[in-house]
């Protein structure tokens, strides 16, 4: 069994500014892809927009970021997390800039820069996690993806208000300048305090230089298949979340938009807590000797089941107080799932965790787009939310399942 004990040191490590900064990547794309929800309101009535137009463009980002995921995996893969990561988080600044210019140019151009904006987001998880493998210990691996992982929670917690603010004052390009010149801001840590290769204290042989990507096997694996289907139910979930909390808000208990925001924003809180909490239980549990298929597996139905429990009692809550609670109790458990099949990558093939990753986000990205549409079908067809939050705790529940049956912690490839 792999020692995950090691010496303790005093000293600032490299593995925690490596950690930091790839939190700050994911916090920083979240912001970036985020704020247009808000931008579009203006935006419509400046541009003309119909709702029609309105939806394809704040769809458009889906389009670069699916279609890049594996692409972005085996790049990381090839040429490492530091080159990779640094030119992504830079590639979808400059475009993040350039969208007002091309929102007032055309159409077709802002479509674009959104798609653009979807290629370099790609990259910010394989590349995480390349860095992740190369330079953090396997005894703080768990908490070290959960703490990126968490960058979304954080980033779509700040998103939405400041960009409202920033809107209010200054109009709705600031936006997208001020979110923009962050990224800049990011590599000027990134490139002078990251370095290549990796921590030379570390001797695990998966850190070594990345050798040719067996696909087949990957793809044959029913340890990588679990993380495939349990990454779509998670995402599914997820991203319902995302797009229909302020709507079930508003229309469920006819809070105010203002409200609803703030309602809104609470699981997303819960959310960074517990998968912060989750990773450094899991990684405690490791550290004490559980095997990692048990700690996987125990962490990822922890947060698919506990997810479906509260999905399914919010169409029974009585006040808006009430779903606040089961929405953070929801959003909480599925944050435990960054601790399961999160982290599982590094367990089974740390060299090829990035990899992974882009095969596995490929299928997680789809609830972003078939998801989102179905919930909003369903709440048409029904004039209520109980389907869509019972077809999602189903969803959740046949992820455990196949968990179960399927996931494994043990190393697989070498």
């Amino acid at each position: 069994m792999t020692d995950r004990t090691a010496a303790p040191t005093t000293r600032w490590p490299a593995s925690r500014t490596v950690v930091l900064l790839c939190f700050a990547a994911v916090f920083i794309s979240y912001l970036d892809r985020s704020n247009l929800s808000v931008a579009a309101i203006p935006m419509q009535q400046e541009l003309g927009w119909t709702e029609s137009v309105k939806g394809l463009v704040l769809s458009s980002f889906f389009v670069g970021y699916l279609l890049l995921q594996v692409g972005s995996g085996w790049l990381t893969n090839r040429y490492g997390g530091r080159r990779v990561l640094g030119a992504a988080v830079l590639w979808w600044s400059l475009f993040t800039l350039l969208t007002p210019l091309a929102a007032r140019y055309s159409l077709p151009a802002l479509l674009a820069a959104r798609i653009a904006l979807g290629i370099g987001e790609a990259a910010v998880f394989p590349g995480s996690f390349n860095m992740l493998a190369r330079w953090v210990r396997l005894e703080h691996r768990t908490r070290a993806v959960a703490l990126v992982s968490s960058g979304v929670a954080m980033g779509t917690v700040i998103a939405l208000p400041v960009t409202g603010w920033i809107i209010r004052d200054f109009g709705w390009p600031m936006a997208f300048y001020a979110f923009g010149a962050l990224g800049f801001l990011w590599a000027m840590g990134w490139y002078p305090l990251v370095r290549e290769g990796r921590d030379p204290a570390m001797t695990d042989p998966a850190d070594a230089a990345p050798r040719t990507v067996p696909w087949g096997r990957l793809l044959r694996a029913p340890a990588v298949w679990a993380i495939i289907i349990n990454h779509f139910c998670h995402n599914w979930s997820l991203y319902v979340l995302l797009a229909w909390l302020p709507s079930y808000f508003k229309s469920t208990f006819d809070v105010s938009l203002a409200s609803a925001g703030l309602l809104s924003a609470a699981p997303w809180l819960c959310s960074f807590a517990m998968a912060n909490a989750a990773g450094a239980w899991a990684d405690r549990m490791l550290t004490a000797g559980m095997s990692a298929t048990r700690v996987r597996r125990r962490l990822q139905c922890l947060g698919l089941l506990g997810g479906a429990t509260f999905l399914s009692l919010i169409p029974l809550a009585p006040s808006a107080a009430i779903a606040t609670v089961l929405m953070c109790g929801a959003a909480g458990a599925l944050a435990c799932c960054m601790a399961g099949f999160g982290a599982n990558g590094l367990d089974i093939a740390p060299r090829y965790a990035d990899v992974i990753w882009g095969i596995s986000n490929t299928a997680g990205t789809i609830p972003g787009i078939v998801g989102v549409y179905v919930t909003g079908w369903l709440v048409e067809q029904t004039g209520a939310y109980t389907a869509p939050f019972l077809v999602t705790a189903a969803i959740s529940v046949g992820g455990a399942v196949v968990y179960v049956l399927m996931g494994s912690g043990e190393r697989q490839f070498d």
